[in-house]
């Protein structure tokens, strides 16, 4: 049997062979981005291509690759490029994975010390394959990072271990992370049409329990928009996700990555992405980031050192209150 070609869209993603094709629709002036290019983001590809590493970046298709890499920045993607689930938004090839494979840790430590990291963000396919979902795979490459690169914060974007046994949240909590993001990506009514495999309150709670295990943690989350829902639907997982006491919200533009996805609804504007970020804040989350552009991990770094900020000022309104 051929090895799969995950260049080829029907290779990539056999599940969508079938679907009828969905309209692409032309895409505003916000939204239009430059092509990947100067020295910044060939080396950090060529550091990429050297440790034998997934990124998200990539295999997401992010619009904002060139200027993250430019910068130094990517998100690595571990535990293989093939996902276990068949989100109709994502781009991220499904099937059945590989092997976990027992150097990646190494690798991924390696190179966010050569690429001198201030803050890095590591995130995975679904791993419905494994009896932990990768748990165990996310806290040895935390680990592996803390060795090599001590001073670097760590940010990780999470499945939703649905499948995984019992504890398996409780093994990448206590390996520490500095941020727990995990994206519930749309609002409740919309999950059977866009992340069939999954389940709201189950991703809800995930974030949830995150804060019960180490109350200290910053916690993230974010959904995407165009893709159907409305205003006050999107407002509702705001209070969903503050009544979770999660920290850090994102708002962004969903984008069609190719016409056997999901349709883009619409494109939302610039001034209903700022009434987004206005409510938000109303509802008290430390940061928010809503902009057509903005994805999980855009400007992770700056936005983690503003995060601290934000909750030492919080902390010293709260003293100055109790005092």
């Amino acid at each position: 049997m051929m090895p799969r070609d995950l260049k080829i869209p029907g290779e990539r993603h056999p599940e969508k062979a079938h679907r009828p094709d969905n309209a692409q629709p032309k895409k505003p002036s916000w939204i239009r981005v430059k092509a990947p290019s100067g020295s910044g983001y060939t080396e950090t590809k060529a550091i990429m291509r050297e440790h034998n590493l997934s990124t998200v970046c990539e295999e997401a298709g992010c619009p904002n690759v060139g200027e993250c890499w430019s910068q130094g920045h990517a998100t690595m993607m571990i535990m293989g490029e093939v996902c276990t689930r068949g989100c109709t938004f994502c781009n991220v090839a499904t099937g059945r994975p590989d092997s976990l494979d027992v150097f990646e840790p190494g690798r991924v430590a390696d190179a966010v010390k050569k690429l001198g990291l201030n803050h890095v963000v590591i995130t995975s396919v679904d791993r419905d394959d494994v009896d932990d979902g990768g748990a165990e795979h996310f806290a040895q490459t935390i680990r592996a990072i803390r060795r090599q690169s001590p001073g670097t914060t760590i940010e990780i974007l999470t499945p939703d271990f649905l499948k995984s046994a019992p504890g398996s949240l409780e093994i990448v909590v206590a390996a520490k992370p500095d941020v727990f993001n995990h994206n519930l990506e749309t609002v409740p009514g919309l999950y059977p049409s866009v992340r069939p495999g999954a389940r709201y309150f189950h991703s809800l709670r995930v974030l949830q329990r995150v804060k019960e295990i180490d109350p200290s943690m910053f916690t993230k989350s974010g959904i995407m928009v165009g893709l159907g829902e409305r205003a006050e639907e999107v407002r509702q997982v705001m209070d969903d996700m503050r009544a979770a006491d999660v920290d850090f919200l994102t708002v962004g533009q969903y984008l069609q990555p190719t016409p056997k996805h999901h349709a883009v609804d619409r494109f939302v504007t610039p001034e209903e992405f700022a009434s987004y970020e206005k409510s938000a804040y109303g509802k008290g989350f430390l940061m928010v980031s809503a902009t057509p552009l903005t994805r999980s991990s855009y400007h992770a770094g700056d936005d983690f050192a503003q995060l601290q900020e934000a909750r030492n000022r919080r902390l010293e309104k709260l003293e100055k209150e109790g005092a």
